[in-house]
């Protein structure tokens, strides 16, 4: 498949944590089929606009058609992937407009969530955020993408976590997957993980001083960075395909 690296299948179906330890995941194979799908369209081993071939799709997970076309509604319902009658599927594709809204929505989520994680995080869940930054941190001076990605999304998530708002959360998740394929598009520049690493520690100082509008605008502006990187990247695609074409 285009874009797959060296790896068997059940490899690349393998996950670690932070410090190496494979998780054994217990989720049911319709949870995994989903899972594996997302992450390849948000890491780009699916890429966008690319027509989804079921059949090679469903040997290289090892699966039947039936959790893969079950997998694709559901990621179908996260605005992943297009179902078209009679056609099949195609991995959504990403859009500069659509990027540009999207982040515009989440920042306002995420910064409010700051904002509230600021007042109400405990002792023992800031040193849990202090220990994921640090070892992220590693994975950026090493030039580690894939687990600074992994880890970047546990910082974020987590933050939300402990905004303590449940209907925060809840919308928050709506939009969360898409918002992770743009992310991890904007880890592909150097410059700008180098910026978010700043915003990160400059988030963390703000939990550590219990400083709500200090979390408010870093992460804001941390979260309009991303989109705006992304957005730069799809203009530069954007252009190399015109002239491809052209």
């Amino acid at each position: 498949m285009n874009g797959m690296d060296a790896k068997t299948p059940a490899q690349r179906r393998r996950r670690y944590n932070a410090k190496g330890k494979l998780i054994i995941s217990r989720l049911s194979l319709h949870e995994q089929v989903v899972n594996q799908l997302r992450d390849m369209i948000i890491s780009g081993v699916l890429p966008t606009g690319e027509k989804i071939r079921f059949n090679e799709l469903a040997e290289e997970l090892q699966v039947s058609l039936t959790p893969l076309r079950e997998a694709m509604k559901v990621l179908a319902g996260e605005q992943l992937v297009e179902l078209m009658p009679n056609r099949g599927a195609r991995v959504a594709p990403i859009t500069v407009e659509g990027t540009r809204e999207l982040f515009e929505v989440i920042a306002g989520i995420e910064a409010l969530a700051a904002e509230y994680a600021a007042t109400r995080i405990t002792d023992e869940q800031l040193a849990e955020l202090e220990e994921i930054q640090e070892t992220m941190r590693g994975h950026h001076e090493r030039g580690e993408k894939a687990p600074y990605f992994e880890l970047n999304r546990e910082i974020h998530d987590k933050i939300v976590e402990y905004a303590g708002n449940d209907i925060l959360e809840t919308i928050r998740s709506q939009l969360a997957r898409r918002a992770e394929r743009a992310r991890f598009i904007s880890v592909e520049s150097g410059a700008h993980r180098i910026e978010a690493m700043q915003d990160h520690d400059d988030l963390m100082q703000a939990l550590r001083d219990h400083d709500p509008k200090a979390a408010h605008e870093i992460w804001r502006r941390h979260l309009l960075s991303s989109g705006e990187e992304t957005c730069r990247i799809l203009k530069d695609w954007e252009a190399q395909r015109a002239q491809a074409e052209g």
